[in-house]
């Protein structure tokens, strides 16, 4: 393998070019050099461009920043924690000050801040909280075996082409919730596939993918087919306490009335508590677990899908149910309000 680090003489370089004009392949020029390839790339990609192996003279590296200079990049974040890198170097261009993106990103690490994904948050109102605190205090001293008995439920999209709506934010450490570190979420979005799936401590049960528009009648088709059939693979069989949320479609009043007579017992959890719902971590796994695969067309999409969410380990699903009991310490500790979970 070549050497790195130190830079090319300017005969060097013309030695690589030289090679190349031979038709030496990139290995060999690499090896006669003693360059690594990547290097040896570089070299005759410039060369393509500029017809020259001369140095193009450097504008030189930009001056050290004033303490001023970098007080300016803090208050920029500190409005606006959402601020670009790319943004501050425009900033900082119009006070005649030339500054790299990684410069910008040093200064904010110097200070404590890092560029961080924002968290999605729920909006949680004063009746609301109090329904979560109530819940909380309820089931707070629930032992594992009432747990593990438990079928967490739950609805999720998932984008088949382009972003997955990811932000990122400027902030320091454990900062996360504050309200401007946040972007908002709604429930469901347009596009995309979205499923119904459920697990236990056990692992993972069948996935469904919703097609069209669902309401109460096919969310009704869909317990028909898939809970009794998750409940045999989890191995509760007929004794098992089904979760949902306070979604329209599953308090509906024929909903409730096929729950009262197909299912042996019930949890619901409060509005807007994805926090005290384990499922909703799992689709956060599910989705990078997905990240980078690649897919033509729906079909193969959902087939990804399929596939990555029977790859889940009930190691993964057992230790988001046991994380239950500190999940309901954190809503009480938080009088209500949004928890880290």
């Amino acid at each position: 393998m070549g050497r790195k680090g130190k830079e090319t003489t300017e005969e060097e370089r013309k030695i690589i070019i030289r090679l190349h004009n031979k038709c030496k392949s990139l290995s060999q020029i690499s090896t006669i050099v003693g360059r690594a390839r990547s290097t040896v790339q570089s070299i005759i990609d410039r060369f393509g461009v500029r017809k020259t192996v001369k140095n193009v003279q450097r504008s030189g590296r930009p001056q050290a920043l004033s303490c001023a200079d970098k007080r300016f990049i803090v208050r920029l974040v500190k409005k606006n924690p959402k601020i670009s890198a790319p943004r501050i170097a425009a900033a900082m261009e119009d006070r005649n000050s030339k500054v790299s993106i990684s410069t910008i990103r040093n200064v904010l690490r110097e200070n404590g801040y890092h560029g961080r994904v924002m968290r999605r948050k729920f909006f949680v109102n004063k009746v609301n909280r109090e329904k979560r605190l109530e819940f909380a205090k309820t089931y707070q001293n629930k032992d594992r075996e009432f747990w593990n008995k438990v079928i967490f439920s739950d609805e999720s999209k998932f984008n088949i082409f382009g972003s997955d709506g990811r932000r990122t934010v400027w902030r320091k450490k454990n900062s996360e919730l504050q309200p401007n570190h946040l972007v908002p979420t709604v429930k469901h979005g347009g596009g995309s596939v979205m499923v119904w799936g459920c697990m236990s401590a056990a692992g993972v049960g069948k996935l469904h993918v919703i097609e069209g528009t669902m309401d109460h009648k096919m969310y009704i088709d869909i317990l028909k087919k898939k809970l009794s059939v998750s409940a045999e693979k989890l191995g509760l069989g007929g004794d098992f306490v089904f979760q949902q949320d306070n979604d329209p479609k599953h308090t509906a009043y024929n909903t409730k009335n096929w729950l009262l007579y197909n299912v042996p017992g019930q949890l619901h959890t409060p509005p807007q508590s994805p926090d005290m719902n384990p499922i909703e971590h799992l689709w956060s796994i599910l989705e990078n677990s997905i990240r980078g695969r690649q897919a033509s067309n729906r079909a193969e999409f959902i087939d990804i899908l399929q596939k990555a969410w029977e790859e889940i380990s009930p190691a993964m699903t057992k230790n988001l149910v046991d994380s239950m009991p500190r999940r309901l310490q954190a809503v009480i500790d938080a009088k209500g309000f949004l928890t880290k979970y």
